[in-house]
């Protein structure tokens, strides 16, 4: 069986313009080359009310344990400008050593690196005490409602045990080997309406100005001092994101005041006991000012930690080999899939280097996609040793 070749694979999978959380065809060209390697495919709609479908997809080679996985996303953001691209974002070129494309950085390549390793492994040993898995959504650059969320839910119904996973979320934020993510902080996001009383500027005394408290709540938020952060995680930190008061006439009080924040917390909290630190303040300040409020929260995700184990130090230790840089085990940066998968498996985060995700002419050296199919590759010989 000829092996497949990473660069061919990622070039192929740019070409299809798979903004969140489009598919156009993109989970059953990838599903026919597992077939071909062997795996036992499932793509897998997920439909939900005020939510558009997602197709994902899961496979597996082998029918026994260990179950090895990896898990990524063929979604990306939209292109934007495409004055500003030096190449059409979904014909994907090769320029100065570089894959220049939609994707080719977060994260189609680290599938296809993924997927030619897997390839190179079964070539060289058809038979293996194991199995190894992929988790591949189309929604992770969106909404996240339809995705690798539903895929974990599917999975634990169908009691398939996953052993290991490593996301290929790009984690270097210079260079490749410098960073491996063992967790995220959470993010939980507030929604804050004050409700005053409507009235002249003239006439204070006859409405009550939703913006007095709702300034004064935000002043408090700000003040919190959730903790310094751990040896793992960066301190917990509260932004405020928007301040909204439509009125469009200077001499009216308006009856209206909004706010939105987001708070990334470490594993010293969870949502709901930052949720009762941030109730209480807002129900005081409120009932000082007279005003009515109403809180909405969306919690996009816990925070975790994936305390390393052997395989984290083996992983580590390829990586180390590979790129003579020895990787730092971090929790920095936004939130990924792998705050849905670490409830059924241990999981990392290993993949390209992040400065071109989401920019215009996003792009991938060469020479990483190189080295980074060899780490996939070395990591699968050694976890099936």
């Amino acid at each position: 069986m000829a092996s497949i070749n990473e660069l061919q694979l990622a070039k192929e999978l740019i070409k299809f313009p798979t903004v969140t959380p489009i598919d156009a065809g993109i989970m059953k060209f990838l599903e026919k080359k597992l077939k071909i390697l062997g795996f036992k495919t499932k793509i897998l709609e997920f439909k939900e009310k005020n939510s558009k479908p997602v197709k994902n997809l899961y496979a597996r080679l082998g029918n026994q344990g260990p179950n090895f996985c990896y898990a990524g996303h063929l979604d990306v953001v939209p292109a934007g400008n495409l004055k500003e691209w030096t190449v059409n974002p979904f014909k994907p070129s090769v320029k100065k050593g570089h894959l220049i494309g939609r994707g080719a950085n977060d994260m189609k390549s680290s599938i296809a690196a993924f997927v030619s390793a897997v390839s190179n492994f079964v070539d060289n040993k058809r038979k293996f005490n194991g199995s190894i898995s992929l988790l591949i959504t189309g929604d992770e650059e969106g909404a996240a409602i339809n995705g690798t969320k539903k895929v974990v839910d599917y999975l634990k119904k169908k009691k398939e045990k996953i052993d290991f996973c490593l996301v290929g979320e790009p984690t270097n934020p210079n260079k490749l080997g410098e960073m491996i993510k063992i967790g995220r902080r959470g993010s939980m996001t507030g929604r804050l309406s004050i409700i005053g009383v409507q009235g002249h500027v003239a006439y204070p005394q006859r409405a009550n100005n939703p913006s007095t408290a709702l300034v004064q709540i935000l002043n408090e938020l700000k003040k919190i001092k959730f903790d310094n952060g751990t040896k793992n995680f960066q301190p917990t930190n509260l932004e405020i994101t928007k301040i909204d008061i439509d009125n469009s006439a200077d001499n009216v009080i308006p009856g209206l005041a909004n706010a939105k924040f987001n708070i990334r917390f470490n594993n010293k909290h969870t949502s709901s006991s930052i949720k009762k630190k941030i109730d209480r303040i807002i129900r005081t300040i409120s009932l000082k000012n007279k005003s009515k409020y109403k809180i909405d929260y969306s919690v996009s995700g816990e925070a975790f930690l994936t305390k390393p184990n052997n395989t984290t130090f083996m992983i580590r230790d390829i990586i180390k080999k590979i790129t003579k840089i020895k990787p730092q085990l971090s929790t920095t940066g936004g939130t990924s899939d792998a705050r849905f998968i670490r409830k059924i498996a241990p999981c990392l985060e290993f993949g390209l280097v992040g400065k071109t995700m989401h920019k215009v002419d996003e792009a991938v050296s060469l020479s990483d996609l190189k080295k980074l199919t060899l780490i996939y590759s070395n990591i699968l010989q050694n976890y099936f040793k």
